[in-house]
């Protein structure tokens, strides 16, 4: 199959806002492709992140990578937040996700970054042996906690 990669541009977000919904239903929350595509479309219009996409030669949209700037206090150098990572299922298994890992990698070393972080569910065998192969190494020094400002 032949597939491409892409920079999301405004011109995109129709094509991108349902794999961003579908992403969100794939981590249990309801549909809601206007939200989804408010969202992804704030983010660009926006410059908060970066966002790749992969298509086959007739335009379909495969898979996305959503990536969030941060920076490390303690290194002192801009990192990358890989916070999405979503392919369709009928896309599984063909090499779309490493792709657009890979082109997440390419875009994090042209900033100049010293690495990419990411989070996975625990449950999520696939990504995680697809992460591991690429090199991504899970942190065992640090727990992670959230605090959820939005309760109930």
């Amino acid at each position: 199959m032949a597939v491409q990669v892409l920079r999301v541009e405004a011109t995109h977000i129709d094509k991108i806002a349902p794999l961003f919904d579908a992403y969100r239903g794939f981590y249990g929350q309801p549909s809601n492709l206007p939200q989804s595509r408010e969202f992804i479309a704030e983010r660009i219009d926006r410059d908060e992140s970066v966002i790749f996409f992969a298509s086959d030669l007739s335009g379909d949209a495969l898979g996305f990578v959503q990536l969030y700037p941060t920076f490390s206090s303690i290194d002192a150098h801009r990192t990358w937040l890989l916070s999405d990572l979503f392919t369709k299922p009928e896309s599984r298994g063909q090499g779309v996700g490493r792709l657009l890992m890979n082109a997440a990698r390419a875009f994090a070393l042209s900033t100049g970054a010293k690495g990419m972080v990411l989070e996975t569910a625990t449950d999520n065998f696939g990504a995680q042996r697809l992460y591991e192969s690429l090199g991504y190494v899970r942190d065992t020094g640090y727990y992670t906690y959230c605090l959820d400002l939005k309760q109930g």
